[in-house]
């Protein structure tokens, strides 16, 4: 009998060590999943089980859109049979994967990479979020962007999760940036894209809508869900 239990602890070792890890990517406001393309494409030859999610990211709020989207993508038929399960996340997809896990726990959770994440919110959104043109643009969730204390972003409390952030520093979009101070990527300062419990940050200069193509960014991506940081010398205060 020891030794059925002992054969049986050593099948589902080996299995569990064969397992692929999986990967959820959640793209931007006002984008579709096809944004996330190249991005799952690399992942996928890296050896990952992707699933890049689409979600109505001008439909609901943040913490409606986080309960349906991410629930469901942790339910998806292909993740079952992964150990782990990552997150890469672009823009508001970031705030998505904070606002359920404030909520929730998974014992697949792994290592989250966001992209550009207004986690302290967006002076833009501070700016534009009671204008027509925005709000129809936005929806609901982009009225929650602003950089106040009351603003989403800054009421879901720190990280619990390994987190690597990679903020943008190049910005295409002059009118935006010259509402943000300091560096920004047209969307987003530097500095907003930071979060209490983050393990990683890192900034590349590239601009907003193209920081999931790039080719940097994706390289950096795959180093932290390998490693859990950026760099093997990486500290955060």
């Amino acid at each position: 009998m020891r030794w059925l239990v002992s054969l049986g602890a050593f099948v589902s070792l080996a299995e569990n060590l064969g397992a692929r890890e999986g990967v959820i990517l959640l793209h931007g406001l006002a984008r579709t999943n096809a944004s996330m393309a190249k991005l799952a494409a690399a992942l996928r030859t890296e050896g990952y089980i992707v699933a890049n999610v689409d979600y109505p990211s001008r439909t609901a709020r943040i913490d409606e859109l986080s309960e349906a989207t991410v629930a469901a993508a942790l339910r998806a038929d292909t993740l079952q049979d992964c150990p782990r399960i990552h997150f890469v996340t672009h823009s508001l997809g970031g705030l998505l994967v904070r606002s359920y896990f404030a909520r929730h726990r998974d014992p697949r959770l792994g290592r989250v990479v966001m992209l550009g994440p207004p986690n302290q919110g967006s002076e833009v959104a501070d700016k534009l979020q009671s204008w027509w043109l925005y709000q129809k643009i936005n929806g609901p969730a982009g009225g929650e962007l602003g950089t106040t204390r009351e603003a989403k972003p800054n009421q879901l409390g720190p990280v619990s999760f390994e987190l690597g952030v990679i903020a943008g520093d190049r910005s295409v979009n002059w009118i935006n940036s010259a509402i943000i101070p300091g560096p920004d990527d047209g969307k987003v300062s530097v500095e907003r894209t930071k979060v209490a419990g983050m393990k990683s940050h890192s900034v590349v200069h590239v601009t907003h809508p193209f920081l999931m193509t790039n080719d940097a960014v994706i390289a950096l991506t795959i180093v932290f869900l390998r490693q859990g940081a950026f760099s093997p010398d990486e500290t955060l205060p």
